[in-house]
This record gives structure tokens, C-alpha cells and sequence, in this order.
């Protein structure tokens, strides 16, 4: 049998840019939260968690797209996949 070799994915290849995104993405996340704890005071803890978790979850879906890849490859190359070629 022939063996198949696989590129390695960006996270192995580029550790420190994975992290970066990830750090990024949890800021905006926990952005969100500012609105609602200055209007009403505070936030359960477990609704603080849904909140974040779910605004990660669609900030890393929207910075999958490739049309986001390449705005971001034109604003905030720092913040891309994979540096430039």
C-alpha cells in the first residue's frame, strides 16, 4: 500500500498564532458581557459562561470564512492562520 502523508494542520505548525487567535476571540467574547453587567449590575455566573462560550463558539465559525481570512490578511496579518507566503 501506498502511504499517504498529510500536511500538518496550522495549530501543530504554528502554535503561538493558534494561541493568539484563541486569546483574541475570548476577549471579544468576554466583551459582550460588559453591556449587561453595566445595565443590571451582574450576571450569574452560569449565564456568564453560556454567553462566552456561545460568542466564542461563532467568533472562531466567522473567522473560518475565507473572506474573512482575507480581511484579516489585509488589517491584521498578526491575527491570520498561517503567516504569509
Amino acid at each position: 500500500m501506498a502511504e499517504h502523508s498529510l500536511p500538518a494542520p496550522s495549530q501543530t505548525a504554528y502554535p503561538w498564532r493558534a494561541t493568539i487567535r484563541t486569546v483574541f476571540q475570548v476577549v471579544i467574547a468576554l466583551a459582550t458581557l460588559i453591556p449587561v453587567v453595566v445595565i443590571t449590575g451582574g450576571i450569574p455566573a452560569t449565564g456568564a459562561v453560556a454567553v462566552v462560550l456561545a460568542a466564542c463558539a461563532g467568533i472562531t465559525r466567522v473567522m473560518a470564512l475565507p473572506a474573512v481570512n482575507e480581511l484579516l490578511a489585509r488589517f491584521a496579518p498578526w491575527l491570520l492562520a498561517e503567516p504569509l507566503a
